[in-house]
């Protein structure tokens, strides 16, 4: 079974009143979306209903109410401006192309210091029906105005898995977004049953923490990798840098991978800056058992340097760009 959140269910609209002239409007509101079988009901000063029921409302509100004193939310999330209604009935196309699982994945190849294939990342691409390309920026912002990020993140995790087959002995790194996750128990069932029943080993896929200098909850972030490890699975955290909130906290977090951000990467061979947040961070993952990984190479000097200084695996256009097979070299063994 999937709650609302993971799958493409309806939305749920709670629209709240302030002020007086608002709050004396509502049995009038009421009555008219009662006229137009709207199903809603009303708690307090929060008026709850569909999506239909919002867009009936939204037209009266912007004739009859201050609608600086009126907020709504979906599916309990985050209270917003009633101005921001009219962008999530806009965005209504994202719904189909998560239900309808319009996206593949393409691999990027991540290599040793020999040049030989380690693993692969695996990058979502989004399609139209009529196979038209729809980009990252316009996918995550349309998920995010409709609330769904959960389903968004539950289809990329599946898709990444499937993906995951071709590539026999190498490893899988699959991204994902711990805020779009609220209970590691559920939300990642469906992800190691689907794992287990195409017999993917769990060894063979890394989970990669999204916007790792984002997260605010290092609690519910801890209890997700935590639930990864008993699973068999490993983790790695992207983009770390030199503004990751805490260094205390890579100590805390364990992780198998650490990703150096590409704005340290890209020039550090003639970067005095940048080298030096690069060999603190190496020092950092050799400390807490963690595998650097250096990500965005672009240039051979820069590929060269870090070689030096002990980097162990490094990713970007230096060694293949995203496509939609993996690339057909030797074996490696992991």
């Amino acid at each position: 079974m999937e709650c609302n959140s993971c799958s493409v269910a309806s939305l749920k609209f709670e629209i709240r009143f302030e002020g007086e002239m608002n709050l004396s409007s509502m049995e009038q509101i009421v009555s008219h979306l009662e006229r137009r079988a709207i199903t809603l009901s009303i708690k307090g000063p929060v008026l709850q209903t569909d999506e239909k029921g919002a867009k009936e409302f939204l037209d009266f509100c912007n004739h009859f109410l201050e609608t600086d004193k009126v907020a709504f939310r979906i599916n309990r999330e985050k209270w917003q401006p009633i101005s921001e209604l009219e962008n999530v009935f806009n965005m209504e196309w994202i719904d189909d192309v998560i239900s309808n699982e319009r996206l593949i994945c393409h691999y990027q190849p991540i290599v040793t210091e020999t040049e030989e294939i380690f693993a692969y990342e695996l990058l979502s691409r989004f399609h139209n029906e009529d196979g038209t390309t729809i980009y990252p920026n316009e996918i995550f912002p349309a998920a995010r105005s409709r609330g769904r990020l959960y389903a968004l993140d539950r289809v990329c995790r599946m898709t990444a898995v499937r993906h995951a087959v071709a590539l026999k002995n190498k490893k899988a790194f699959i991204n994902f977004i711990p805020t779009s996750i609220y209970s590691p128990e559920f939300c990642l069932r469906s992800t190691t049953n689907l794992a287990n029943q195409l017999g993917v080993d769990p060894k063979q896929l890394v989970f990669e923490v999204v916007e790792t200098e984002k997260v605010d909850d290092v609690d519910h972030l801890k209890r997700i990798l935590s639930f990864y490890k008993e699973k068999g699975f490993q983790y790695a955290l992207d983009d770390v840098g030199e503004g990751y909130s805490t260094i205390e906290l890579l100590s805390d977090l364990q992780p198998h991978y650490m990703k150096l951000d590409m704005q340290f990467v890209q020039g550090v061979a003639t970067d005095v800056y940048k080298q030096e947040v690069a060999i603190k961070f190496l020092a950092k993952a050799f400390e807490i058992g963690s595998i650097p990984l250096a990500e965005g190479v672009e240039e051979q000097a820069d590929f060269e340097w870090l070689k030096q200084q002990g980097y162990k695996l490094f990713q970007g256009y230096l060694f293949g760009k995203p496509a939609a097979a993996p690339l057909k070299e030797k074996e490696y063994q992991v």
